[in-house]
């Protein structure tokens, strides 16, 4: 007999059920097939020439209409397009003024990159750049110098003072520049624009 003011507690099993995850996932079976871009019967395929929107386009965004004063352009997607385009090596002061010279006829420019091995921003923007080439391939052509490997009065003839350097080259000369001291993205974002300006030259 157990004393008084005692409590007792019957044991009990629980069963532990794993709870319902907070997302599941979609059934994509559910969506509908005019969502799709490819047929058992047609395989579609997209103009070779960009199509552009009207300068004042209309969008929808959460049941409101927002006007959007730019134009919009929808540009060819290439299957065979590369994601990345190596960069060319130029290892001599001869074949620096070969590849400026033939820069002299045609009327799209070249990029030079001027790196060093040493140079922590240089190995981390290479591949970004090498992604930029491949959007402007094969109209355009990327090289780059590592100036630890050409003579230092190259380096200077071209007036190169900070790594990496991106300049562009038209008709023989340098137009213009961008010096990557900062993010890799606002470096890109400059090249972009050094190129765009450059068809106005």
């Amino acid at each position: 007999m157990s004393p008084p003011g005692t409590v007792h507690f019957s044991p009990s099993v629980r069963t532990l059920q794993p709870k319902t995850p907070y997302r599941q996932s979609r059934d994509f079976s559910t969506i509908p097939r005019f969502l799709c871009f490819s047929t058992t019967t047609k395989t579609i395929s997209l103009p070779s020439k960009s199509v552009s929107f009207p300068h004042k386009i209309h969008q929808l965004v959460d049941g409101k209409k927002i006007g959007v004063s730019k134009e919009w352009s929808v540009q060819e997607l290439d299957d065979d397009a590369p994601v990345s385009v190596e960069l060319q090596p130029i290892n001599s002061e001869t074949q620096f003024d070969r590849v400026v010279a033939e820069v002299q006829q045609p009327e799209e420019p070249v990029i030079i990159v001027w790196m060093a091995s040493w140079c922590r921003k240089c190995i981390y923007l290479k591949p970004k750049l090498e992604k930029l080439a491949a959007d402007y391939y094969p109209r355009l052509r990327f090289y780059y110098v590592d100036v630890n490997t050409v003579p230092h009065v190259l380096v200077a003839r071209a007036g190169v003072t900070k790594m990496p350097t991106i300049q562009l080259w038209k008709h023989g000369k340098k137009q213009d520049e961008v010096i990557g001291g900062h993010k890799a993205y606002l470096v890109i974002k400059d090249v972009c624009q050094m190129i765009e300006n450059a068809s106005t030259i």
